[in-house]
């Protein structure tokens, strides 16, 4: 039997009509976990509904999203209501959800929010404990896949900004059993040998069991005993891990991660060009104010005639001594007179001065006699004048 062949059109379009003409298919009421929800700004929704061994795409359009009365999230257990049908030009099938019911939170959700409040409350995510990032980092260390656009883009990155930047790629798993073992283990090994100056862990995105290994204690605890700078870039900008709250720095996204790690060399060459000139223009006005400052010196007179306060000073030296002077012969004079009018008293008051008016004194054995009691008959005295003595006998 010969067979002709068909398109993949041709082929995708029969198993749409096969799956459509299925009424089971039409009306089905599926219940499962949420995961990978994107909520379009166009109003529709996308997501996957899983359960342990299975899952399966969904959307539901923006005219049966509005009716909604809550908004479904990863990790949500939900009922819908919908039906099922093949994307031609993908080649995929999947439900179109016409009606969501609640059911509540997916076991993984509820782990992810028991240990986010347990780790909250020992204070691993305080602000306080986060590092500051290095400035100019000379080795940047990478714990990521070392396949898939991950690495290539923080490479891209980060040479474009900085092409002098040292990238240490330590390979990790990031999704999968016992990858969060070998993060931690990772983390701690680029400490204990001081490999890179900050790290940046990182993964593309992906549902909450595919990020799971960054939910992981054992991840969170060795992140907050890293003594180097941690950014977290996992998964897309809406997707949070407990990594991205205990890291020192949360990053949209991995190429987001190498813009906040590595500086732009460009900018800082136009900032140090900036502050060149700046400090070319301040130095300018600084020699053009000193220059202001010296001419303005210069022109004062203690520099145009530097001896003219010397001579001052001498004039005003002469006036003292010719003032000390004048205060001395006044004082002589003063003095001079006092002394003259003294003598004059004195000369007045003196006995030798009465003797020039005829007067005498008559002193008995040197004593003056004051009186008639003072002598006796037969006494010999002796007679003072002003121009000499002589002797006396009482009779």
């Amino acid at each position: 039997m010969k067979y002709e062949p068909i398109s993949v059109t041709e082929l995708n379009k029969y198993i749409k009509e096969k799956v459509a003409s299925d009424e089971y298919l039409n009306n089905v009421l599926v219940k499962g976990e949420i995961s990978n929800f994107k909520n379009h700004y166009t109003g529709h929704m996308y997501f996957t509904l899983k359960d342990d061994n299975s899952l399966i795409k969904c959307i539901m359009f923006k005219s049966f999203a509005q009716n909604l009365k809550f908004m479904p999230k990863d990790g949500m257990k939900v009922m819908v209501f919908g039906t099922v049908a093949v994307f031609e030009r993908d080649g995929v099938y999947q439900i179109y959800c016409k009606a969501m019911q609640e059911e509540g939170m997916g076991s993984l959700y509820t782990a992810y929010e028991e240990l986010k409040a347990k780790l909250d409350k020992e204070g691993l995510f305080n602000q306080s404990h986060k590092k500051t990032l290095p400035y100019m980092p000379k080795i940047v260390g990478v714990l990521t896949s070392q396949t898939g656009s991950v690495i290539r883009d923080i490479i891209n990155v980060s040479t474009r900004r900085n092409p002098n930047v040292y990238i240490r790629l330590f390979p990790v798993p990031v999704q999968g059993g016992g990858a969060a073992q070998k993060i931690a283990e990772a983390i701690k090994y680029m400490n204990k040998y001081n490999l890179a100056d900050v790290l940046i862990l990182a993964r593309g995105g992906g549902s909450l069991e595919d990020l799971w290994p960054f939910n992981e204690e054992v991840v969170a605890r060795a992140i907050y005993e890293s003594t180097l700078p941690i950014i977290s870039a996992v998964g897309h900008e809406t997707d949070f891990t407990i990594a991205d709250f205990t890291a020192d720095l949360r990053a949209p996204t991995p190429s987001a991660a190498a813009e906040l790690a590595v500086p732009d060399i460009e900018e800082i060459k136009i900032k140090l060009y900036n502050y060149n000139n700046r400090l070319k223009l301040s130095l300018r006005k600084k020699v053009e104010l000193m220059r202001l400052m010296y001419e303005k010196c210069m022109a004062t007179r203690a520099f145009k005639e530097p001896l003219q306060n010397i001579n001052e000073q001498y004039i005003r030296l002469d006036m003292n001594i010719k003032t000390i002077q004048n205060a001395v012969v006044l004082k002589l004079k003063d003095s001079k007179n006092k002394a003259l009018n003294t003598i004059s008293k004195l000369d007045t008051l003196s006995p030798l001065k009465t003797l020039t008016r005829g007067y005498c004194i008559a002193q008995n054995k040197n004593k003056i006699i004051k009186s008639i009691k003072d002598i006796k008959e037969s006494d010999e005295i002796t007679l003072k004048f002003t121009d000499g003595q002589k002797q006396a006998k009482i009779l």
